[in-house]
């Protein structure tokens, strides 16, 4: 069982995999896959407690920057 707080960790990941989907036109998988590939999950899980203080369009700009400097494509516009 979750704790409340790895709850509440799972359910803003999942949330900000959707809307960085929606962001960048993908699939949920799509999105997942490629945040996971180029190291935005470590990202995400290394910095929660300051991440989920920002708004999404704050950490999906950041999100984006640092999944293109291990490699990804994506650009943030």
């Amino acid at each position: 069982m979750l704790t409340r707080e790895e709850n509440n960790q799972l359910r803003y990941t999942i949330a900000l995999v959707a809307e960085f989907a929606q962001k960048f036109n993908l699939q949920d998988r799509q999105a997942f896959n490629y945040i996971k590939r180029f190291k935005g999950l470590e990202y995400l899980n290394n910095f929660y407690d300051i991440l989920h203080t920002l708004s999404f369009e704050e950490v999906i700009e950041a999100l984006t920057i640092i999944c293109k400097r291990n490699g990804g494509q994506l650009t943030y516009k």
